[in-house]
């Protein structure tokens, strides 16, 4: 079985300081590495606190949605909420905080990079939020602020780019000089079949200007082009 660094360094990135530490290694455990436990305990996995988090995550981004783009129909606000939560943005916001690091797995999924999985991070981040919320007297002021400061780069996009296609903006931008070519290469694939991840370079001519990660090709080739509009300086 493998654990993570020291929990307590994980305030550093979220800047909570839990008064209950067990709350939040509960929402760090992956199954495997509960699986695995030969000390013969019963140990709590993610899962259940995850729901929670799901929950709170929903409402905090309803919430602020609502009031920020107040000419958005219910149709453009369920877009912009879908974009803000889905697997790849919260996994995004995971490897920011480098929970993968803090992680508890079994040997197996250690060995098959669970750590940089998508589906694993983007749970384990609404449990993470979970175990605040709880540690916290289920007060939302703190979370509030700290996802509204994460998501900040996410949030301004559902202003500027209504969730639109990075790879033809990028396409757009790169056709304006005629003499470069654009394409992508995939750096590196892991996981199991039913859930790979996938990692994917953004080239201009012979140079990397975006990588990506994402459970498909064509979703790690979007986050890629994202990150090289943001390195030519274009709102995202």
């Amino acid at each position: 079985m493998a654990e993570g660094r020291n929990l307590q360094e994980l305030s550093q990135y979220t800047g909570y300081h839990f008064s209950n530490p067990d709350l939040l290694k509960i929402a760090l455990v992956h199954t495997s590495y509960a699986n695995e436990n030969k000390k013969g305990e019963k140990l709590e996995t993610y899962q259940r606190i995850e729901f929670l988090g799901d929950a709170v995550l929903q409402l905090i981004i309803s919430d602020y949605l609502y009031a920020r783009f107040p000419e958005a129909d219910e149709g453009e606000l369920t877009k912009f909420r879908q974009h803000l939560v889905c697997e790849e943005t919260l996994a995004r916001l995971a490897r920011k905080l480098h929970l993968g690091d803090f992680l508890f797995l079994g040997k197996g999924e250690e060995a098959n990079n669970g750590r940089r999985h998508s589906p694993i991070l983007s749970d384990v981040f609404e449990a993470v939020l979970a175990a605040i919320y709880l540690d916290n007297g289920k007060k939302l002021d703190f979370l509030t602020d700290f996802l509204l400061t994460l998501m900040k780069e996410e949030i301004e996009m559902c202003g500027k780019n209504r969730g639109g296609d990075y790879k033809t903006r990028l396409q757009q931008l790169i056709q304006q000089d005629g003499k470069e070519q654009l394409h992508y290469e995939v750096t590196a694939e892991y996981g199991p079949d039913h859930r790979k991840t996938y990692e994917v370079d953004a080239m201009l001519n012979s140079n990397p200007i975006g990588h990506g990660v994402g459970p498909s090709v064509a979703k790690a080739e979007q986050e890629a082009a994202r990150e090289a509009l943001i390195l030519f300086g274009v709102g995202v």
